[in-house]
């Protein structure tokens, strides 16, 4: 199945995208069978990341679950940005009243300069609005620049939990601890917070999934009842496991190892190519769902690229359809629309 981009442009505004109504079974299971469609913080394609019309956008048009990123605020409540640095997902450059905030930190042994989420307290971040993260990507989002606040994880559980009684299905949460070693280097530990939103909205295997990159993060939330994805990157390793590398994580003595702890692998999808890690994730036990899946040509493999433009559409459902015959069980999407379409397809 192919569409132009115009004709995804349109299907996507008008909101006649096919719409699911699988509801999950358990961890990470469909009734129907089918992969996971997860909206990478929400619709991200289709409007700014981890907004509430973001979120809501994504599961109007199919994700079965959300993704939410969490760090926190000066007062430790866990909030929804792609990173703690905030210059680029909201308006907080263009505030006079937060100039003198602009400082430079080393987070996980790399320099960042600007504004952080754990130096504002969540009242200061709640007068902040979100912006487009990739304006020169997706010009189209940049329309909606300026409207929404940022958002706490309770509210996107709440939200989660509306958008569940208004569809029919049960929309599973699937937050990701960011840099929880530095996090809890400076006082601000993810994991007690995350943990008491879980226990305290009782979120159970169908509606709650907890992802990170270090495995530290995820061993001190075993027992939670929820079940543990380990992100796993393509260069480097976990920056709590100096000496250890995804590529080790990735070899089936690696996985066996991952298994006694986690339920999930989240490989980058370019880890799948070629290789026999799908067939070694489900020998080891586990279910894996790569990410992250985009429409434009410069996130897309050279075969599957239309037009001269980075960032027109190519075709992805060519990409999602490699995927679905590789047996993915989920794939991690900035376009949840275009996957369950794929899905149907």
């Amino acid at each position: 199945m192919q569409l132009g981009r115009r004709s995804l442009l349109l299907a996507a505004a008008a909101g006649t995208a096919t719409v699911t109504t699988a509801t999950p079974a358990g961890a990470g299971f469909r009734k129907d069978g089918g992969p996971v469609v997860i909206g990478h913080r929400g619709a991200a394609g289709w409007r700014p990341e981890h907004t509430a019309p973001s979120y809501t956008y994504a599961v109007q048009t199919g994700a079965d679950w959300i993704e939410p990123d969490l760090v926190p605020t000066k007062d430790h409540v866990l909030v929804v940005r792609h990173e703690n640095e905030i210059s680029q997902t909201t308006d907080v450059a263009r505030r006079p009243e937060f100039a003198d905030r602009r400082t430079t930190k080393t987070v996980d042994g790399r320099a960042v300069t600007g504004w952080f989420t754990e130096d504002l307290t969540l009242a200061e971040l709640k007068t902040l609005r979100a912006v487009e993260r990739l304006p020169a990507v997706r010009d189209r989002n940049t329309v909606f620049d300026g409207r929404e606040e940022i958002m706490t994880f309770q509210e996107v559980v709440d939200l989660a939990r509306r958008l569940s009684r208004e569809h029919g299905r049960t929309i599973a949460v699937f937050p990701e601890t960011k840099h929880p070693t530095y996090f809890r280097s400076i006082g601000l530990p993810l994991e007690p917070k995350l943990t008491a939103v879980i226990r305290r909205n009782r979120l159970g295997r169908r509606e709650c999934v907890v992802q990170s990159f270090e495995p530290t993060s995820l061993r001190r939330m075993t027992g939670l009842g929820v079940p543990l994805w380990q992100a796993l990157g393509t260069t480097g390793g976990p920056y709590d496991l100096p000496g250890r590398t995804y590529t080790q994580m990735m070899t089936p003595t690696g996985l066996a190892e991952i298994a006694a702890y986690a339920d999930w692998i989240g490989p980058d999808k370019a880890s799948l190519v070629g290789t026999s890690l799908v067939a070694d994730a489900h020998a080891a036990g586990l279910r894996i769902g790569p990410y992250t899946f985009r429409a434009e040509n410069q996130f897309l493999p050279a075969r599957f690229r239309h037009g001269s433009g980075p960032n027109d559409f190519g075709d992805a459902f060519a990409e999602y359809a490699l995927y679905y015959r590789m047996g993915v069980d989920a794939v991690v999407t900035d376009f949840p629309d275009l996957a369950v379409i794929a899905r149907r397809s």
